[in-house]
């Protein structure tokens, strides 16, 4: 996906989050987030929105901690909360290409990293949103899904502050049956997750694998998020190297 993309789904997502956010109420329990309610997911995604902006605007060069959660609640803290993703999104597009600022997972440039990042962010969160109403987090376009679940697994996972080991050598796979994409997860005791994407055709070169989680892209997405249940999608093989993935995978 392009920047010019990923700040359009940032700027859809999180314009959903806040229309699930007040149908459901700020005392709406978050099942996705155990512990969590409607006003707890605003509080933490503005954060992050006024933190990622805070790089972009003043190009920070490392790490620079957040500002705390607002001690905001019911309708102020909603208008807070839109007031910090617009911002985001129109620092975004006013950012210039040659940007230069920290980031945290590797990236074409600094720009492209930011827009991604704090899309799939919003994306999530507007999952976590919707999960607090009765229909549940809806659909996620295929395009953004599928990049989505690179950047988990390929970006996230790929580093060594990845949790997800396994005492034995085993092969996760990931198939989005709508679109035709491939991930072959390669999972060892010592090393991270090492992450090989392809097509239909790959799967003959990669060999067999221990399980594959097999959906629609939006579904695997959300599924791999730890955001839908394990049947949300199909598994076939051993549900143990499911379940490893599942239990060591949440980034925090």
């Amino acid at each position: 996906m392009r920047i010019a993309e990923h700040i359009t789904a940032l700027e859809a997502g999180g314009q959903a989050l806040a229309e699930a956010a007040a149908k459901a109420g700020p005392d709406a329990e978050v099942p996705t987030c155990p512990g969590w309610r409607i006003r707890d997911l605003l509080r933490h995604t503005t954060t992050v929105h006024r933190w990622a902006t805070a790089f972009v605007v003043e190009g920070h060069t490392s790490y620079h901690p957040d500002g705390g959660e607002p001690a905001l609640d019911g309708d102020e803290l909603l208008a807070y909360y839109q007031e910090g993703h617009e911002g985001l999104v129109a620092a975004l597009r006013a950012a210039p290409e040659t940007l230069e600022c920290w980031t945290f997972l590797p990236a074409p440039s600094p720009l492209a990293f930011w827009a991604r990042r704090q899309a799939h962010e919003t994306l999530v969160h507007r999952a976590d949103a919707e999960s607090a109403l009765a229909s549940g987090p809806g659909a996620i376009d295929p395009a953004s899904a599928v990049d989505g679940i690179d950047e988990l697994l390929r970006g996230f996972h790929g580093g060594d502050k990845s949790r997800v080991r396994s005492p034995e050598p085993r092969v996760l796979r990931v198939r989005a049956t709508d679109t035709g994409d491939l991930w072959n997860v390669r999972l060892s005791a010592v090393e991270p997750p090492r992450t090989e994407r392809g097509t239909p055709a790959a799967a003959t070169e990669w060999g067999a694998a221990d399980v594959e989680l097999a959906g629609p892209a939006d579904r695997l997405y959300l599924t791999l998020w730890n955001r839908l249940p394990a049947d949300a999608v199909t598994l076939t093989g051993d549900d143990a190297v499911a379940r490893l993935w599942r239990e060591n995978s949440a980034v925090t």
